[in-house]
């Protein structure tokens, strides 16, 4: 029997193990600079916080041409991610950025892009981003000067604000956004609140699913709805697992005590995967609502609730925050919920189960403590969720009556919330 120890197909990176120790793979490939063979060696790991990745390095021995690039280990996520960063130290261009293939980067005071499908996937920095960005223009600029000096006196103006925000002069906002949520930016604060990074997930439109070769329906394609709110409607879509043919359902809801909302589910005969989504049947609300449950019993944990992909969810006791968009749309349970969470704490931070966790990491305890909530182990928790869309609930046991342990307020919005709700030409009379 072989001594070897066996080790997983995708292995964290370690500081203390030699990069050459790794198992990478070695394919000879064709040069395409001389057309001589050279090696490609792949190298299958995980980023820390993030999930599975790919490495590809090929380097000829002939021309001395290299290249590298990234490709996701996984599958195409169920949801959409965007990352919006506001660079105010040195730090922050320091910041690990996973920008995949089909991911878009922005600079909005700049109006400067990069469209996705231009590069190919790569990990670096915010800085190395900004700096290709920078030698890729004066690359060509000598011969820009000769031919449209124009365009070059321009482009040696772009290049300087560029350089400013390399140098910091003042901050700046950078976005990373890919409709296939397979692109990264580190939050140096994890499992902590970063509140210079926001990070919202998103369903996909149709545009994007065709976009990644994805089989979405047409709008056309859904059967109508207006013959009765009871009635559950059903389109034919692909598994976003494993792209198998399956059936999405709708239907209409009518929550008491609230308003009435559309969910959506699938589940897929081949690979088991099920997806549920939650939109709201009624529009916008003219307030936002702010809904505080104080846990005190285990039976709370059945309360029904509904959290919208506006409304954001705190629990102050764990210190817990999750910005508006994470999770997407979810009517549940309070229990649901924060099974979610955990399970997608599971999935998405490598460290924080398994053999290579720290048992005494921040991310360790609060993983334990929410099980504990999650149990009913732990009790006198606030839950609260804040929607300024006003679209989202938490049910009352002792409705129609007040219920002591559920404060319900609603509130205006300010131009912050209304900007970011896509509001600011609408009143709120129009809502």
């Amino acid at each position: 029997m072989s001594d070897k120890v066996k080790k997983p197909l995708f292995r964290d990176i370690d500081a203390s193990e030699d990069i050459d120790d790794l198992e990478s793979t070695e394919i000879e490939s064709l040069c395409m600079s001389c057309g001589n063979d050279g090696v490609t060696k792949l190298l299958l790991t995980k980023i820390p916080l993030f999930h599975e990745v790919v490495l590809m390095s090929f380097s000829c021995p002939h021309c001395h041409y290299s290249d590298s690039e990234i490709q996701p280990g996984g599958p195409i996520q169920d949801e959409g991610v965007r990352y919006t960063l506001k660079a105010c130290k040195i730090e922050d261009l320091n910041r690990l950025m996973v920008k995949g293939d089909t991911a878009h980067v922005r600079i909005p005071h700049l109006d400067f892009e990069i469209p996705p499908n231009t590069q190919k996937g790569k990990v670096s920095t915010v800085e190395s981003i900004l700096r290709q960005a920078v030698d890729d223009i004066e690359k060509e600029q000598p011969a820009r000067k000769l031919l449209h000096p124009d365009l070059a006196e321009k482009l040696d103006s772009f290049v300087l604000h560029l350089k400013k925000c390399l140098n910091l002069v003042e901050p700046f906002v950078i976005e990373l956004d890919d409709p296939s949520g397979n692109s990264f930016v580190e939050n140096k604060l994890a499992p902590d609140y970063d509140p210079n990074l926001s990070v919202v997930n998103y369903t996909r439109s149709f545009e994007q699913d065709q976009f990644l070769g994805l089989s979405a329906p047409a709008p056309e394609d859904v059967e109508d709805v207006e013959e009765g709110a009871s009635e559950v409607f059903s389109f034919q879509t692909n598994c976003c697992l494993c792209h198998s043919p399956t059936e999405t359902r709708m239907k209409t809801l009518d929550v008491p005590h609230f308003k009435e909302v559309i969910i959506m589910a699938s589940v897929c005969d081949y690979c088991g995967y099920k997806s549920n989504e939650v939109k709201s049947g009624a529009g916008m609300s003219a307030t936002g609502i702010r809904l505080a449950l104080h846990i005190t019993d285990i039976t709370d944990l059945s309360r029904d609730i509904l959290k919208s992909e506006t409304c954001s969810l705190e629990i102050p006791e764990l210190q817990l925050e999750l910005q508006a968009g994470t999770l997407g749309g979810q009517f549940t349970t309070v229990e649901g919920i924060l099974a979610r969470i955990k399970e997608q704490l599971s999935t998405s931070h490598p460290f924080v189960v398994g053999d290579s966790s720290d048992s005494d990491s921040k991310m360790k305890i609060f993983n334990e403590d929410l099980q504990l909530v999650i149990d009913g182990k732990r009790l006198n928790v606030h839950f609260i969720l804040d929607d300024p869309a006003g679209n989202s609930y938490i049910q009352n046991t002792n409705a129609p009556d007040d219920d002591p342990e559920l404060t319900v307020e609603n509130y205006e919005r300010n131009f912050q919330q209304n900007e970011e709700l896509g509001l600011n030409d609408m009143k709120t009379e129009n809502y």
